[in-house]
């Protein structure tokens, strides 16, 4: 049985599969990149970034040798910024330590930063054709399927997923195999009305027997927090502050314009005033309010609300701190909520 199903599920992967790009190549390090792209993204997502990337840093050598904010800025908008962090200090110990190649040793490559179990298994097993399971948020939801496992897909199902995954996977074509799954997840088996009718897979599949495939896996659900911000826009001339986000923590080493968030109680106005003397030790003399910006991160929504700040005294400039040029706000890596911002302060000012 275990081998008539990943016999199904490959044929119909080699019909069905999409045309992606990271799929037209074996080139290891590729293919090390694309799947930590797609890690919390979505592929449509994805293919931009990834053909621009490959462009920019064309290999393992090409992203060692370039500079952090340059790789962060190639990398702005895709979120989880630790994962280009991660690629550009394994790139550089690939360089050091492995000249420049992708080891095949499952130990070694799970050293690197940013090797887990699921990176390590998919990059060996499509570069290399090492038989490695790999378990996504796709893998996880079509195993659980297949066993009839109750409960939310989460990491505590992954023993069990990972023994059955063990029988079907094999020996040769492990890397196929892992994208059929994966494949099956996005396109058929997905996580709201599977496409059970054209699933290559379903008599081998318990939920789909029982007619529970709705409801397994259990939803869950997720709770979105808002925090209220204030943003100061300070200008100098045709320059405006911005400043380096610490190198630890949300968004790090990314740039942004001065503020913070909104204390209980407190108006825009003190928090303001609050936010500019704590950040920059200067005192503000008026603000004027330009615009609101909304934006969604993966567990909370930002609503900032921008204001125009003139001060009694000017910030101190550092490497970490600079007055730009709204044109050169292409060279800083920043988050999606500032870069709204960028786009609204071009519209005013071609307004003007």
């Amino acid at each position: 049985m275990f081998n008539h199903f990943s016999r199904d599920l490959t044929r119909w992967y080699a019909k069905h599969k999409r045309d992606l790009p990271w799929r037209r190549t074996r080139d290891p390090y590729k293919i090390w990149v694309s799947e930590i792209m797609l890690q919390q993204t979505t592929v449509n997502a994805v293919i931009a970034y990834y053909e621009r990337w490959v462009k920019v840093f064309p290999t393992i050598y090409d992203l060692a040798k370039a500079p952090l904010q340059t790789v962060l800025k190639q990398w702005q908008g895709l979120g989880y910024y630790n994962r280009a962090k991660n690629l550009h200090k394994a790139a550089g110990i690939l360089i050091n330590e492995h000249k420049g190649v992708i080891p095949k040793n499952p130990d070694t490559i799970r050293s690197l930063p940013g090797f887990g179990p699921y990176t390590t298994g998919s990059v060996l097993s499509i570069a290399y054709d090492i038989p490695l399971t790999i378990i996504d948020a796709n893998v996880r939801r079509v195993a659980m399927r297949l066993l009839a496992l109750p409960g939310i897909a989460g990491t505590k199902q992954d023993p069990q997923v990972n023994e059955y995954l063990l029988k079907v996977l094999p020996s040769r074509g492990a890397g196929d195999f892992n994208q059929a799954l994966m494949e099956l997840g996005a396109l058929v088996c997905r996580a709201k009305e599977p496409v059970c009718v054209a699933c290559p897979v379903s008599k081998y599949c318990r939920a789909y027997k029982e007619g529970k495939q709705e409801i397994i896996p259990q939803t869950k659900k997720k709770i979105i927090k808002d925090i209220h911000a204030v943003i100061a826009i300070i200008k100098k001339r045709e320059h405006y502050f911005i400043q380096k986000r610490p190198a630890k923590g949300l968004l790090a080493d990314l740039w942004e314009f001065p503020g913070g968030k909104i204390e209980p109680g407190e108006s825009k106005k003190a928090a303001l005033v609050r936010e500019l003397n704590e950040e920059l030790g200067v005192r503000l003399k008026s603000s004027k309010h330009l615009f609101d910006v909304k934006h969604f991160y993966t567990q909370f929504r930002a609503n900032l609300s921008v204001f125009e700040c003139l001060l009694f005294d000017q910030p101190k400039t550092d490497v970490t701190r600079q007055w730009v040029n709204f044109k050169n706000f292409s060279k800083y890596p920043m988050p999606s909520g500032s870069v709204k911002i960028i786009e609204k302060i071009n519209l005013l000012d071609k307004r003007k």
